[in-house]
Parts: C-alpha cells; structure tokens; sequence
C-alpha cells in the first residue's frame, strides 16, 4: 500500500500442496525477498492471531499451525524490512474499514464483498460454482489489515499534531 492508502501490490501465496513445513516457510521468505527488492517498505502489519479455539470454526491443531506460521514470518519481517511488526485484530481492522458484518453471516465472504466492491482494482476469480478461488479471501484479509494498519497511523499521526 502506497502513502495514499492505494494497493500497490496484493497478493497470496498458495501453500497447500507443500507438506513440509520449513520448504513452506522457505517459500514465503522468497516471496518477501521479492518484495523486498520491489517496493519500498515502512511499516508491515499482520493479522493478530486467533486468541481462543471457538467450537464450530478452526480446529485446535490448525489454529496452533497458523499461530506458529505467523510468529515465523513475523520473525522474517522483522529481519528483513522495517523492525517489529504492528499487530491487528480481524475484527478491528474491520471495523477501522467500516466493514460491518450482519449477525449469521460469515465474517470472511462479507469482507471479501465489501472489498470488491469497494476497492478499485481488486479482482477476484470464481470457481465454476460461484465460490471465490482459493486465496482470494486471504487477499481481502490481507488488503483490510493493511488499510486498517494506514488509517490507523493516520489517526495517531493527527492525534499527535
């Protein structure tokens, strides 16, 4: 995201065939060593971890894997571009973007349509069901925490003039 608040980039990287899981880190620390050489990069803002294993949504174990995977890549980023990641809550980022979502319906599919209809540029490709391709949803995510991240040093840059 550039100064205005404008993707520059967005993307996912597709993990799922990679069994391994140190070749799965090895390939997203590649996929920072590109953006790295690509974009000037500030500040990096990821998504807090899930706190809490809720019945009905993701498994215990698949929770654990992604809390590691994120303080992995939260090391990288560490390292490789600006110091400490700024940290945010799905749902705050969420509400920082104006997204509200209806009670029953899932947090990710309204997400995902807000940003597509909201944010120019952002494309998403559809099975031949009509679901969003796998990464797509992951992509939204990932624009929503970061425009929370830039509205939110916006905010603070204010507070403090």
């Amino acid at each position: 995201m550039d100064h205005g608040g404008n993707i520059l980039t967005c993307d996912h990287i597709d993990l799922r065939k990679e069994k391994n899981f140190f070749k799965k880190i090895q390939i997203v620390r590649k996929c920072l060593e590109d953006l790295e050489g690509k974009y000037p990069i500030e500040q990096v803002y990821v998504e807090q971890s899930l706190q809490s294993f809720r019945s009905g949504f993701s498994s215990a174990q698949t929770l654990s894997l992604l809390s590691k995977i994120n303080g992995i890549v939260s090391w990288l980023c560490y390292n490789m571009f600006c110091g400490e990641p700024k940290y945010l809550a799905a749902t705050s980022a969420r509400k920082l973007c104006g997204i509200k979502i209806p009670k029953g319906q899932k947090a990710k599919a309204v997400s995902l349509q807000f940003v597509v209809d909201n944010v120019p540029g952002f494309e998403v490709q559809y099975t031949r069901h009509g679901n969003p391709k796998a990464g797509y949803a992951d992509r939204s995510d990932s624009y929503v925490i970061a425009k929370a991240g830039w509205i939110r040093e916006r905010e603070e840059a204010r507070d403090t003039n």
